[in-house]
């Protein structure tokens, strides 16, 4: 890796826990200097500006956590019930253990974002596309393969499980006590195994 690449990385990689744990408006250029070292020119000498930059910081943190989603997925057996809960305990670990600080980079800028900054709740929409995509295909094939119940809706399934997991993501930071994404997840893994075509 050249160096301009070595540099460009390591801005994206200082900056997104600034902006996944200070949102876009609460992250300055004096806080991104600080965080990476670099003046003003060394900065937009990669990026044109803060928003670009904020863009990649985003994409960087949901490519990590899409990454561990799929190591969680490629240890769990194929059936779509151990998949639904590698979805389930991957995503617990954001809690206590965040692939960029500041916990779900999806909730964080879509809280923010909302109808302030249009292009990155498109970039979060995006990424939650991708989620909802995943857990769709697991329940679809598990009904093609009779695992699960012939009446199980994957819209349904992705909803509970989206909504269930940040809610509890939320009530978490917002309590300092990960006893909210427990009780969650302990929840969900029974509603899975309702799932099953018995």
């Amino acid at each position: 890796m050249k160096k301009w690449e070595r540099t460009h990385q390591h801005i994206i990689a200082r900056t997104a826990p600034l902006f996944n744990q200070r949102g876009f408006s609460g992250t300055s250029l004096q806080n991104i200097m600080e965080a990476t070292g670099l003046q003003k020119g060394g900065i937009y000498s990669h990026f044109e500006n803060k928003e670009q930059l904020a863009e990649a910081a985003f994409e960087y943190a949901a490519q990590l956590m899409e990454e561990r989603l799929g190591e969680f997925l490629a240890r769990a057996p194929r059936t779509a019930i151990d998949q639904l809960q590698a979805v389930v305990e991957a995503f617990a670990t954001v809690a206590f253990d965040p692939p960029v600080a500041g916990g779900c980079i999806m909730l964080n800028t879509a809280v923010e974002s909302d109808d302030a900054y249009p292009m990155f709740k498109r970039k979060t929409r995006y990424a939650m596309d991708a989620w909802v995509a995943l857990i769709r295909k697991i329940v679809r094939r598990g009904v093609e393969r009779q695992e699960l119940s012939p009446q199980t809706d994957a819209d349904e399934v992705a909803t509970l499980l989206i909504s269930t997991l940040e809610g509890a993501l939320m009530l978490s930071k917002l309590y300092d006590d990960s006893r909210h994404m427990e009780r969650a997840t302990a929840y969900l893994r029974s509603f899975i195994q309702t799932l099953a075509n018995k």
